[in-house]
C-alpha cells in the first residue's frame, strides 16, 4: 500500500491504476475505506480509482500529540474537538500530499460528510481537481444546519458493553431506519469492517472538530468545476437543506435528492448514487471509449 508523509505523519492510500482520469474517494467521518467498495466495483473498470486513509484512520498515522489519548475522555474530547481538532483545511493538504505521491493530475474528486468538506477545500485551494462530488456535504455557515446536535452525540457514544455495541450505536444517525431494519446482518459487517479500518475514538474527535468548524459559506462562487451534489432525503446527520445550499451558491452544478435515504445514501441506494455518478463523470470527461454511445 503507497505512504507518504506531510508534516511528519504518514498517509496511507490505495490506487488502482486503468491510465485514464483519477477518481478519488474522500472518506466521512472516522470510516475505513470499506464504506467505497460499492463504488470501486464499479468504478475501477473504467477509471483509476485512490482512496486514501484519512489522517487518523486506518493505517494513516493521527498526528496527535501521545498525551492527548491517555488524558480522561471527557478533558479529551473536549480538547480535541475544540481547539486540538484537526482542520479541514489540514487534512485538504493531506490531500495534496497524497496526490503528488500518487503524480495524479485532473481528478474527480468523491466526498462524503467530512470527505465532501475536504474537497470543497481543496478545490478552492489547490489545481488538480477537475470535478466534485459531494455526498451529505455542508457549505457551514450561518445559513447551515451543519452537524446536528443530536447525532453528534450519538456519533460520539460510549454507550455498550462491546465495541461492536459501541459501533452500532453510533451507525444509527447514518442510515435510515427502515434500511437499519431491513438489513441487519449488512449493518453486522460493516461494523466488522469498521473494527478493522475505523479511526480510534481520539482521531474521530479531531475528525468531528474539524467537521463542526467547517465554513466555506462564503467562498463557493469561487468553485470552478462541474459539481455533483448527492444528499440522502432523510440524512439526520447533515440535513438535505444544506445540500440545497451548496447546489444553489455553486453554479456548475447538478442536484441530486436521494429519497428515503440518510446521510449514507451511497450505501443504502448504491445503484442509484452510482449510476449518478458514472454519469457525472461522463459527463465531464471523454469517457472510457465502449461506454459513450456512437
Amino acid at each position: 500500500m503507497p505512504v507518504t508523509t506531510r508534516d511528519g505523519v504518514s498517509l496511507h492510500y490505495e490506487h488502482e491504476r486503468h491510465g485514464s482520469e483519477p477518481v478519488v474517494l474522500v472518506g466521512d467521518l472516522a470510516w475505513g475505506r470499506w464504506q467505497w467498495r460499492w463504488q470501486r466495483e464499479i468504478l475501477a473498470g473504467d477509471w483509476d480509482v485512490l482512496a486514501p486513509d484519512t489522517r487518523g484512520t486506518d493505517r494513516s498515522d493521527t498526528g496527535l500529540p501521545p498525551v492527548l489519548p491517555r488524558l480522561p475522555r471527557r478533558l479529551r474530547t473536549r480538547l480535541l474537538t475544540g481547539r486540538g481538532a484537526y482542520t479541514v483545511g489540514g487534512l485538504a493538504a493531506d490531500l495534496e500530499a497524497v496526490l503528488e505521491d500518487a503524480r495524479a493530475r485532473d481528478v474527480h474528486l468523491v466526498g462524503v460528510g467530512l470527505g465532501g468538506a475536504v474537497a470543497l477545500r481543496y478545490a478552492l485551494e489547490h489545481r488538480r481537481a477537475a470535478s466534485l462530488t459531494l455526498i451529505g456535504a455542508t457549505p457551514g455557515g450561518e445559513a447551515a444546519t451543519g452537524l446536528e446536535d443530536e447525532a453528534r452525540e450519538q456519533l460520539l457514544t460510549t454507550a455498550g458493553q462491546t465495541r461492536r455495541a459501541v459501533l452500532r450505536k453510533r451507525l444509527r444517525p447514518l442510515f435510515s431506519e427502515r434500511f437499519r431494519n431491513r438489513n441487519p446482518h449488512l449493518l453486522d459487517r460493516l461494523i466488522e469492517w469498521q473494527l478493522e479500518q475505523g479511526a480510534p475514538d481520539p482521531a474521530l474527535e479531531a475528525q468531528l472538530g474539524a467537521f463542526t468548524a467547517f465554513d466555506v459559506s462564503d467562498r463557493l462562487s469561487s468553485v470552478r468545476v462541474p459539481t455533483l451534489v448527492i444528499h440522502g432525503a432523510d440524512d439526520r446527520l447533515v440535513p438535505v437543506e444544506d445540500g440545497h445550499l451548496l447546489a444553489q451558491a455553486v453554479s456548475d452544478s447538478r442536484l441530486l435528492e436521494v429519497e428515503g435515504a440518510g446521510h449514507a445514501c451511497h450505501i443504502e441506494r448504491d445503484d442509484e448514487v452510482t449510476s449518478r455518478l458514472e454519469d457525472f463523470l461522463l459527463e465531464v470527461t471523454d469517457g472510457p471509449i465502449d461506454r459513450i454511445d456512437l
